[in-house]
């Protein structure tokens, strides 16, 4: 933890926040870069694994599962901004030397149904970095409401299905302003058939019109370009963390399944 700036050298904001449960503690470590730093991330997912923690990268999760893991994990947390991290890294040691001292927890007794499994569990001692997730060029703010509280059940077909769309869109990069079409769209972003390629890892600014005059307005990452004559494009990862984005692309995923259904 003390060695993020270091990793993270381009990083424009840090925030942090560290959390204690009776089995784990839990970090979530928040970056603002101008592009997705690859190498980095790869890094400290692989220290955070050694050191018997989990790792996950928040912004990948759908918004609903992202909520429903910081309520877990993280609820009640103490932040700490980037220039604390001495100070959290010194809590979260304190916490996790704790329950390495204490041991195991005692079985629970049979007539009482068994606890859920944590979602992180503790590192040992020597490396403290126990991870509740990260996320990138995230709000300062969190919304801890779940955006779709109707038709729920058709959560997982809306995460699992691309569907073929053609939406007006507006994608902006430091040095161009874009307008396309998006030709598909699933929970987790688009793609657009586009010759302006930005780089892949780079984050762009989109405006997408929905067809009920809605609009997706947000921050997305280039996860992968092709490079092809007539059929190249970039892929758009969603990297907005806001209430209303969410809200909106999941309510316009439940028309396309009603449609398509």
């Amino acid at each position: 933890m003390e060695g993020l700036g270091a990793l993270m050298p381009s990083a424009q904001s840090m925030q942090l926040v560290v959390a204690f449960r009776d089995e784990a503690g839990a970090l979530e470590v928040k970056v603002e870069v101008p592009g997705y730093p690859r190498a980095a991330v790869e890094r400290l997912g692989e220290e955070v694994r050694k050191s018997g923690g989990t790792f996950v990268e928040l912004w990948r999760l759908p918004k609903a599962e992202r909520d429903a893991l910081r309520s877990r994990t993280l609820a009640g947390g103490t932040p700490f901004s980037g220039t604390e991290r001495t100070q959290a890294a010194q809590e979260l040691r304190q916490h996790l030397e704790a329950l390495s001292a204490r041991g195991p927890l005692p079985a629970a007794p049979l007539s009482t149904p068994p606890a859920e499994a944590p979602p992180a569990p503790p590192a040992p001692p020597a490396a403290p970095t126990a991870s509740g997730g990260e996320s990138y060029r995230a709000p300062e703010t969190d919304a801890a409401a779940d955006p779709s509280p109707s038709g729920a059940g058709d959560e997982p077909q809306r995460r699992a299905r691309r569907f073929a769309v053609k939406l007006e869109m507006e994608f902006r990069t430091e040095l161009d302003f874009v307008r396309e079409h998006a030709l598909n769209i699933s929970n987790g972003g688009l793609f657009v058939r586009t010759a302006h390629r930005p780089p892949q890892d780079s984050v762009v600014t989109v405006d997408v019109k929905l067809p009920n005059g809605q609009r997706l307005q947000g921050e997305a990452l280039v996860v992968h370009v092709v490079d092809a004559p007539y059929t190249g494009g970039v892929g758009l990862a969603f990297l907005s963390d806001d209430a209303t984005f969410a809200a909106t692309l999941d309510g316009y995923l439940a028309s396309l399944v009603g449609e398509k259904a």
